[in-house]
C-alpha cells in the first residue's frame, strides 16, 4: 500500500488522502482486527483467558472517575495514529502515565491496536502498574474474547465503537463488561448511532468528533449530539480537543469528561501540557457532574 500524502517519517501507519476519501478506513481496520483476533484465539483459547482474567486485580471505578466535580480528562497514551503516523518517538507508557496522574488526569486511555497505532497490551499493563487511575483499553473490540483479554491485562474499562458493531453484538459486549465490573465507553459519531447505543443501555457515551470513515474532525459534532443525550448518562467528548476554550465550551454544553491524546502526545512534556490545559479551564458554576447540565431527560 502506498501513502503518498504522508511525511516520510510517519511510517506505514499513516493513511493516504485517497484512502480516507474512499471511506474505507474503519472497515479496513475492523477487517484486520477480526483476522488478528481469530489468530490469537487459536493461541489463547477463551477458557484459558477466563482463568487469567479471574486472577487480575479488581477493576478501578472508571465511571466514578469521570463523574467527579472537576475537569475530567481521560489522557490518552498512543504512539501513532493512522492519519498522522508516529506521534512520539520517545514513547514510554509508564513515564507518560505517571506524568498524567500528577497533572490531574481523571483516567487513562491506552491504545492497544498494533498495526495502525503501534499499540500493545503491554503498554496498558505498564501504564496501569504505576498509577492509581482507572485505565481504558482503546482498541477495535468486536468479539467477547477481546473483553476477556482486556480484563486479563488489568484494564478497568474498554471502548466499544457503535459504527463497528451490530445491535446484538453491542448489547452482548455491554453485558459482558458489566459482568466483569468494567463499564465500557460506547462511542458514537451520528444521531443514528446514538439512538442505537441508548437503546442498548449505554451509560458512558463518547461523542467522537472524528469521522472514523474519513478521519475528518469536527468538534461541532459534540455540540450537536449532546443535546439529545439523557442526563443520567456520563458524556465524553473525544478527538480534536486542543485548548482550554474547547473544554470550557463543551463543559458548558454538558460534557462530563474529555478524551485527549494526539495534542498531548506531540508535546515535549505531555504531563505539563495536560496540567496547563486543566488549569486553564474555569470551574463550572453550580453543581457539576452527571445531571448538572441542560441535556434532555
Amino acid at each position: 500500500m502506498v501513502y503518498p500524502q504522508c511525511p516520510e517519517s510517519a511510517g506505514r501507519s499513516c493513511v493516504s488522502i485517497a484512502e480516507t476519501r474512499s471511506g474505507t478506513v474503519l472497515s479496513r481496520i475492523i477487517e484486520s482486527r477480526r483476522a488478528e483476533v481469530g489468530r490469537r484465539k487459536r493461541i489463547m483459547p477463551e477458557p484459558v483467558l477466563r482463568i487469567a482474567a479471574g486472577k487480575a486485580g479488581a477493576p478501578r471505578d472508571f465511571a466514578g472517575a469521570l463523574a467527579r466535580d472537576k475537569v475530567n480528562v481521560i489522557a490518552e497514551i498512543k504512539k501513532a495514529s493512522p492519519s498522522a503516523g508516529v506521534l512520539r518517538r520517545d514513547f514510554g507508557p509508564a513515564a507518560l502515565a505517571r506524568g498524567f496522574e500528577v497533572a490531574g488526569a481523571a483516567a487513562l486511555s491506552v491504545l492497544t491496536e498494533e498495526e495502525n497505532f503501534q499499540g500493545a497490551l503491554a503498554h496498558l499493563r505498564d501504564a496501569r502498574a504505576v498509577v492509581g487511575l482507572p485505565v481504558l483499553r482503546k482498541d477495535f473490540i468486536v468479539d467477547a474474547w477481546q473483553v476477556w483479554e482486556a480484563r486479563a491485562a488489568n484494564a478497568d474499562s474498554f471502548l466499544l465503537i457503535a459504527a463497528a458493531l451490530d445491535n446484538e453484538t453491542l448489547a452482548e459486549l455491554l453485558a459482558l463488561g458489566r459482568e466483569l465490573g468494567m463499564e465500557p465507553l460506547v462511542e458514537v459519531h451520528t444521531a443514528d448511532e446514538l439512538e442505537r447505543v441508548l437503546a442498548a443501555g449505554a451509560r458512558i457515551v463518547g461523542v467522537n468528533n472524528r469521522n472514523l470513515h474519513t478521519l475528518e474532525v469536527r468538534v461541532e459534532t459534540s455540540l450537536e449530539l449532546v443535546e439529545i443525550i439523557p442526563q443520567d448518562c456520563i458524556v465524553v467528548s473525544e478527538s480534536g480537543l486542543r485548548s482550554a476554550e474547547d473544554l470550557r465550551k463543551l463543559r458548558s454544553a454538558g460534557f462530563d469528561a474529555f478524551l485527549i491524546g494526539e495534542s498531548l502526545m506531540r508535546e515535549a512534556d505531555p504531563g505539563g501540557a495536560l496540567q496547563r490545559l486543566i488549569d486553564g479551564v474555569s470551574p463550572r458554576s453550580g453543581n457539576s457532574g452527571v445531571g448538572s447540565s441542560d441535556r434532555s431527560r
